[in-house]
């Protein structure tokens, strides 16, 4: 799939259900494969990202089965199971794999490199080695970037750690590695991250857990295999509550997805803009708060989006600003300079593509202003960041002609399903070769 052209749309209609949630299939393996005893897990994301991870456990001797699509069987090998692979461990386009695995690996006796793709190699990884160093831990990287090269410490020992900069990544790896040092590991946050690891550490350690600002593990514990079903991703549902808010006419429904209060950013952000946008059916899946969400067509109008909400849509902020451009009037993103080390720079990429459509967009270091207007045809280039490309193939469905989005491979690595989704929705995307 190197190019997709999204042509103009009418109405989206009818209810898809979403892959499982990326963040919290992550984990779901690799607390599987770390936990004594079998663990189930069931709505796995089957994406690129989320099989390296798979990969990466298997070639440190963890058997993992496929008995079905999006189920896994995990035989957990314990906290000190895990065997010394037989070569780099490579992580392909996975952020959240290379972070989340160097918590992991801070605290096995085996030397181990992780790599990646082009993509990966760029993302900075100093801020989760600083306090991985601190903790004792010996881990180096070419210049703060992948690849990485874990040696094993002498101990590990639990500190207290305050985040400078929200990251669930960031957060996630040290509360990792805390499970392999002595004392308590404390993570204190300022501003909000997803807490899908504190939530899921509590299940495979049959505690209990409490939201606040700080999270807590005490090492020499062990944790226990179990059961677990992943609810839809809402970063994945992000594109087609956009894509119907924007669409007069518009009724989509999408059952049974992730609705975690430190992922809601999104409909928090989508409601404040005018859209027709409810949840029904409360329950549990994974520990985790889900729900159905339902979208209709809407007239939308430009916010100053509040820096409260940034870290609680992080991710969403690409199809955010296809949101912001079929607003009435501007709006402002501030306080997420996070967004310029994803897997692209996601604020220059969005306007320099918001602008090539005809929109008028302002980069900032720590945001942009967005003018909503109409969108021209036109082509852009994704510079091969998968949430880039979906946003784009949003914005086709508004536009006065086909847009065409260059280099769209990457989505095979969160939502190999989205183009199909999409089109039984209602969107008009075909594949360029």
């Amino acid at each position: 799939m190197r190019s997709i052209i999204s042509s103009p749309s009418g109405p989206l209609l009818g209810a898809v259900r979403l892959p499982g949630d990326k963040s919290i299939s992550h984990r779901a393996v690799i607390l599987g494969a770390i936990a004594e005893g079998g663990s189930r897990i069931t709505g796995l994301l089957e994406a690129e990202d989320v099989l390296a991870t798979v990969a990466a456990f298997r070639a440190m001797g963890v058997t993992i089965d496929r008995p079905a699509t999006g189920q896994l069987l995990i035989q957990g090998m314990g906290l000190r199971g895990l065997h010394a692979p037989p070569k780099p461990l490579d992580l392909g386009n996975s952020g959240t794999a290379m972070r989340l695995l160097t918590g992991v690996l801070a605290g096995q006796d085996f030397c181990v490199e992780l790599t990646g793709d082009v993509s990966l190699s760029r993302r900075p990884m100093e801020r989760v080695i600083t306090p991985l160093v601190q903790m004792g831990a010996n881990v180096t990287s070419c210049d703060g970037c992948p690849p990485l090269q874990i040696t094993p410490a002498r101990e590990l020992t639990g500190i207290n750690y305050r985040m400078p900069v929200a990251s669930a990544q960031v957060k996630s790896a040290v509360l990792l590695a805390g499970l392999y040092a002595s004392g308590v590991t404390e993570v204190l946050e300022d501003a909000p991250s997803r807490d899908h690891t504190e939530r899921m550490l509590a299940g495979f350690s049959k505690s209990t857990w409490a939201p606040g600002d700080r999270a807590r593990v005490t090492g020499g514990g062990h944790l226990t295999g179990c059961n677990l079903i992943v609810p839809g991703d809402i970063s994945s549902a992000a594109f087609f509550l956009v894509a119907a808010a924007i669409l007069p006419g518009s009724e989509v429904s999408l059952p049974e997805v992730g609705v975690n209060p430190t992922r809601t950013g999104i409909l928090s952000i989508l409601a404040m803009m005018g859209a027709d946008l409810n949840t029904a059916n409360a329950g549990k899946a994974a520990g985790e708060p889900k729900g159905d969400l339902h979208i209709r067509g809407s007239d939308l109008r430009g916010i100053d989006i509040p820096e409260r909400l940034v870290p609680l849509a992080i991710d969403e902020f690409p199809v955010l600003a296809i949101a912001a451009a079929c607003a009435d009037g501007v709006t402002t993103i501030r306080g997420a300079g996070e967004l310029r080390v994803k897997e692209s720079d996601r604020i220059a990429v969005m306007v320099e593509g918001l602008v090539r459509l005809g929109i008028k967009a302002r980069a900032l270091p720590d945001g942009m202003d967005i003018v909503g207007g109409r969108i021209n045809g036109g082509a852009v280039d994704s510079f091969g960041d998968h949430r880039v490309a979906m946003a784009f193939a949003v914005a086709g469905a508004r536009a006065r002609g086909p847009v065409t989005i260059h280099n769209c491979e990457p989505i095979l690595t969160s939502f190999p399903q989205f183009a199909d989704q999409a089109v039984s929705l209602g969107l008009r995307l075909s594949e360029r070769p």
